[in-house]
Parts: C-alpha cells; structure tokens; sequence
C-alpha cells in the first residue's frame, strides 16, 4: 500500500513528496504536467535570484526522485474515493491504495468536490493550518485553497505544512524535519567527492 499518494506535480505536490518520501514514507505522484509554473518565471522564490519556472520544476523533480518517490509523469487522476482503509486513487489504467492523500491540483477542485471535503463561502476547500480538509487524512494545497494567493513559495508551504502533519500522525508526536551539516554529508557525501 502506498503511504501517501500526491496528486499534482507543482511547487506544492513535489514539496509535499519530497518531505514525505525524505522522512521515508512510501510516496507516488500523479503529474499531468499542467501547471501555472511553465508560464512563470521567479524573481521571489527565496533562495534563487532567478528561475524559470520549468526549470524550477525540472530541479524539484530530479529532487523528489533522489529520494525515492514514485513519480508518474502525465499520468491523470480521475477519482480519489474514501475506503475502510483509507483511499483508493483511480487513474485511466489503474487503481492505487494509500493512506494520505495531498491534493495539489492548482485552482482544480473536482477531486475535492468528489471526496465531499468542505468548502469556504469564497468557493475554495476549507483546510486548517496544516492544510488537513474536513475530510481526515486528506490535505488540499496552492490553488485551490486560495482565492487569489497564488504564488510558488505559498503553495510549496502549503505542501511542507500538509507532509508535516501526516509525518506528526505516523510518527505519533510532533515531528520537524530539521538537518544539520552532517546529515548533508551522511546523504550527499558521494555527491561532494565527485566534485
């Protein structure tokens, strides 16, 4: 069974995949690659003084994959349906069971209607501060939990915050994914040797 099924390959998909699958939680995203970013070019991503927004996708995916995640490119959700054990995600070729599922499909909220999560007066899903729906183990990001705020580093947040909640869940206390300077070396020491 995959732990968390993600569902959108944006900022905050791949955010979400990438704190889930690092802490070791078994991670699948569905991606149809039709993000805003391929429109976008960032001067106010922290961090990076300049990207293109494919480019940032690009480096966020070569991330994600680093780590494990089972990435499936164009590959289209078409019903998400709540199980005794969880969910049962369907795309056109299969069915996948999971845990969690992180909804980060831009301002496209069908996925959320169909799972009966809540909504707000202004029409967008009604998460709490750790982007939990009312529907409990699911987790609405970016788009479709703002009116108007739409911008890469809010929605890569929204993905932080909603694997940092499922990770306090399974680990059964507040969880931080913190590093140090020697966790960087643990994992990436081989990288540093063949510079």
């Amino acid at each position: 069974m995959t732990e968390v099924v993600v569902i959108g390959g944006g900022p905050a998909g791949l955010s979400a995949a990438l704190f889930t699958a690092k802490n070791g939680l078994e991670t699948t995203v569905f991606d149809t690659d039709g993000t805003w970013m391929h429109k976008a070019h960032l001067f106010n991503y922290p961090g990076i003084g300049s990207v293109d927004g494919s480019n940032l996708l690009d480096t966020m995916r070569e991330q994600v994959d680093d780590f494990g995640v089972d990435r499936n490119q164009g590959v289209e959700v078409t019903d998400v349906a709540a199980t005794d054990d969880g969910f049962e995600v369907t795309t056109e070729e299969d069915s996948h069971d999971a845990s969690y599922v992180v909804l980060a499909t831009g301002a496209n909220r069908d996925l959320a209607e169909g799972l009966e999560c809540a909504f707000t007066d202004e029409e967008i899903v009604d998460v709490d501060v750790t982007m939990e729906t009312s529907v409990e183990d699911v987790y609405a990001t970016g788009g479709m939990v703002r009116a108007e705020e739409w911008q890469a580093v809010i929605s890569a947040g929204d993905g932080a915050a909603a694997a940092l909640n499922i990770l306090t869940k399974e680990k059964g206390e507040h969880y931080h994914d913190f590093d140090v300077p020697s966790d960087a070396e643990a994992v990436f020491g081989s990288m540093i040797d063949e510079e």
